[in-house]
């Protein structure tokens, strides 16, 4: 059963081929996950421009003749002179532009939704639905510099009575409902959901995948009671 989860999730949750984009050294930027946040970081460069210096000519050695030294003229007059107060310039003060920057983005946190919400039956279908975008989609101006990130979500259900499904998605309430499920017996049931994001982002007309997922966690607790039961004569 496992195997076939970790199946599922390999061919839900694969990115599609995408272009690598070159980092310019003018403006280079990196999308990725940490501590289930996306964090996008950014820094400008030199452009990649660099001056080699030519290298300084050294003397070539020289033959020197000597000569007597020639007497000092005599000291002139001491002649005192005025001076006029020097204006002192406005010191100007320039400050650093920032070259690197770095945000924090939150993707969604999913809730459970059921039908009905009180007290559903045995052997009755149970219609779950998960309140999430389909994709999350977000754009950033970062020193200067334009990133879209764009995210898709993959579920795990857990139905609480051993029995799991993995899809991409999102379900629906009736009369669309896309995923639902029976219970056999009556209980109280602890409905487990794992969304895992994935995606990419681009910048400057390139799109690179996102490295890292982000991984979040909804419960929900579902009520299954006996139909109740007539006798007919």
């Amino acid at each position: 059963m496992k195997a076939l989860i970790i199946l599922s999730l390999a061919l839900f949750f694969t990115v599609p081929e995408i272009a690598v984009a070159e980092c310019n050294e003018s403006a280079c930027v990196d999308v990725y996950t940490k501590d289930n946040q996306i964090i996008i970081e950014a820094h400008k460069g030199s452009g990649g421009r660099t001056t080699a210096r030519a290298p300084k000519p050294q003397p070539s050695p020289t033959t020197t003749l000597w000569f007597p030294p020639k007497p000092s003229p005599a000291p002139k007059p001491y002649v005192k002179r005025t001076y006029k107060p020097r204006t002192a310039k406005p010191t100007t003060v320039s400050h650093s532009v920032n070259l690197s920057d770095r945000l924090t983005k939150l993707v969604p946190t999913a809730g459970i939704a059921f039908q009905p919400e009180f007290e559903a039956l045995c052997n009755v279908p149970v219609i779950f639905w998960i309140d999430v975008p389909a994709l999350f989609q977000s754009r950033v101006n970062i020193i200067g510099e334009i990133v879209d990130v764009a995210l898709r979500p993959g579920f795990i259900w857990s139905f609480g009575d051993g029995s799991m499904w993995a899809t991409t998605n999102t379900g629906a309430p009736y009369p669309n409902e896309s995923i639902t499920h029976t219970y056999s017996k009556p209980g109280t049931y602890s409905v487990v959901v794992v969304t895992t994001w994935n995606g990419a982002f681009t910048h400057n007309g390139a799109v690179r995948a996102i490295s890292g997922e982000i991984v979040k966690t909804s419960v929900a607790t579902v009520t299954v009671v006996s139909a109740p039961t007539r006798f007919t004569k």
